[in-house]
Order: C-alpha cells, then sequence, then structure tokens
C-alpha cells in the first residue's frame, strides 16, 4: 500500500512539472511540426542527462547543484543557447521563401540533452523536490528506487511525445499562415526563456 502511494505521488509532482510550461515545451511543440515522435526522441535526450543526475543526487550532487557560481554558469550558458535556438527560428521562418517546416534541423534528441543539461530550474528541481522523492524511493528500497526514476521518465516521454503528435497533426490542418504563427510563438518563447535565464543567472549573484 505504501509503495502505490508512493508512486501515485511520483506520477503527480512528474506530471506537474514536466506539464509547466517551459523551453522543452516549446521547442516540442515547434519540432512536432517536423515529426511526429519529436517528442519521443527529445524525451531520450532528456533521459541521458536525467538518469545519471537522479543516481548523482544520491551521492551529494545536491550540494553542487546548489552552488550559485554553478547555478551562474548554467543558466548564463542554458540563457545563451535558448536566445540562439529562437534566433535562428526566427530567421529561418523570415527568410523569403523559406520551407517553413525546415527551420531547424537540428536533432530533437541532442536539443533534449542541451535543453536538459542548461536550464537552471531543471536542475534545481532535482536538487529540491526531485532529491526529496530520490531519497524516499531509496528509503523503501533500492529496487524502488529503480522503479521511480522508470516511471518518472515515461511521464516526461508520455508528455512530450503527446506535444509533438499533436503538433504534427495540427500542423497538417491549421495551414501555413497559422503553422507560422505558432512557430513565432514558440520562437519568442524560447527567447523569453533565454533572456529569463541570464537575468536570473545575474541576479542570482546580487
Amino acid at each position: 500500500m505504501k509503495l502505490i502511494v508512493f508512486m501515485i505521488q511520483v506520477v503527480g509532482i512528474s506530471l506537474s512539472g514536466v506539464m509547466a510550461p517551459g523551453p522543452i515545451t516549446a521547442a516540442t511543440i515547434a519540432a512536432g511540426t517536423r515529426s511526429r515522435h519529436a517528442g519521443g526522441l527529445i524525451a531520450l535526450g532528456h533521459a541521458l542527462v536525467e538518469f545519471p543526475l537522479m543516481f548523482g543526487i544520491l551521492l551529494g550532487m545536491d550540494r553542487l547543484l546548489e552552488s550559485e557560481t554553478i547555478r551562474m554558469i548554467i543558466g548564463l550558458a542554458g540563457g545563451a543557447f535558448l536566445l540562439w535556438m529562437g534566433g535562428q527560428m526566427l530567421y529561418s521562418l523570415n527568410k523569403a521563401n523559406s520551407n517553413i517546416t525546415s527551420y531547424n534541423n537540428r536533432n530533437p534528441f541532442w536539443i533534449g540533452v542541451i535543453l536538459s543539461a542548461t536550464n537552471p530550474y531543471f536542475l534545481l528541481w532535482w536538487a529540491t523536490v526531485g532529491l526529496a522523492l530520490a531519497k524516499d524511493a531509496r528509503d523503501l528500497s533500492m529496487m524502488v528506487f529503480v522503479l521511480f526514476t522508470i516511471v518518472h521518465w515515461l511521464c516526461d516521454l508520455v508528455w512530450l511525445e503527446m506535444l509533438s503528435w499533436t503538433s504534427s497533426k495540427g500542423s497538417k490542418l491549421v495551414g501555413k499562415r497559422n503553422l507560422r504563427l505558432i512557430l513565432i510563438i514558440c520562437s519568442l518563447a524560447l527567447l523569453f526563456f533565454g533572456a529569463t535565464f541570464i537575468y536570473r543567472a545575474f541576479y542570482i549573484k546580487q
């Protein structure tokens, strides 16, 4: 019974985290216009960062993630990447006679890796909420901890795959003009998150 209650808690908290609007959400919607399974690839890239992090925080990595200097470096790097990504998207969309579905040639897998590794809020979540869940899972048993990592990632996979699938289907229905508008909104969202990351990175040190 204790295991069932804990796993319900894991699913609820995991979904609330992944469903919150953020750069991965915007990137997944945009990439979904090119590939219906972009969300799954982004989730795999996310896992490449997240799985080692899950085990690392149990070994004391959470103290490293709470370092103001580390958070500032991550925020600056993540912000710069998001500004570049959003800017490139807008540039591609505004080029004369550009193919609206070829705005971005980056592999969704690597988008998942980079956006996860350079997102200070994702790392801070694991240093706080995620750490508490991981410790509770470990206290129950190592098998429960492994189950926790799998279930948490499956929440990411299902939601991101749903986003890209919906985006893919929608891109076939909304028409080029509305699709362009959706991609512009996504690119502006990436620019906003990039600026926010950089602002917060400097704000930490004040």
